[in-house]
Order: structure tokens, then C-alpha cells, then sequence
């Protein structure tokens, strides 16, 4: 993928899809869920969940799809879309000495 950068006619990611999209990627073979768990599975913090908006959009887009389940996992262009779009900054930061995780 080195080399290769955003072309001006590709879907632009708002913010809030581009971390959407990263979560996604982060849950992995479990998935993203588009809502909260039953009542006592999860501390109250973490739902309900926000960015459903993100992922349905992500899910026109072609970025992620949503299983039988409900949940929604990355597609190829998902993957390829995180790691042109997201993974490349922070490498540009690695690069820079803008640090890393925090």
C-alpha cells in the first residue's frame, strides 16, 4: 500500500466513520455490536453504543457489513480503506516523533 494516496473522487470518511471504522476493525471475528447489551452484561459506561449512524453508514459505503447476528464486521475495502486512511497517520507520526499510543 506504500506509496499510495487518497484519490480526490473516494468517499470521504467523516471523523466520527473513521473511528467507527477503527472500532470495527478492533472487534474483529466478534464484531461490532449497533447497540447495548441486556440489562447487567456491561458496565454502564460503555453503552449505548453511538455510532450505529457510522457504521450503517460505513456498511452503504462498503466498508463493514452487518452479519445475522446484528453485528458488524470490516470487508476487504474496509481493511484496505483502515489501512490506507487510519494506519498511515499514525505511521506518519511514527515517522515524525509525534509518538505513539498513549
Amino acid at each position: 500500500m506504500r506509496g499510495e494516496s487518497m484519490s480526490w473522487d473516494e468517499l470521504y470518511l467523516e471523523t466520527c466513520c473513521r473511528s467507527a471504522l477503527h472500532r470495527v476493525v478492533l472487534s474483529g471475528a466478534t464484531g461490532r455490536p449497533v447497540g447495548p447489551p441486556p440489562e447487567g452484561k456491561m458496565p454502564d459506561f460503555r453503552a449505548p453504543l453511538k455510532d450505529r449512524a457510522c457504521l450503517e453508514r460505513l456498511a452503504g459505503m462498503g466498508f463493514a457489513q452487518q452479519r445475522e447476528d446484528g453485528r458488524f464486521e470490516v470487508t476487504a475495502a474496509g481493511r484496505q480503506r483502515h489501512e490506507r486512511e487510519i494506519l498511515a497517520m499514525r505511521r506518519a507520526r511514527h515517522r515524525r516523533g509525534g509518538g505513539g499510543a498513549r
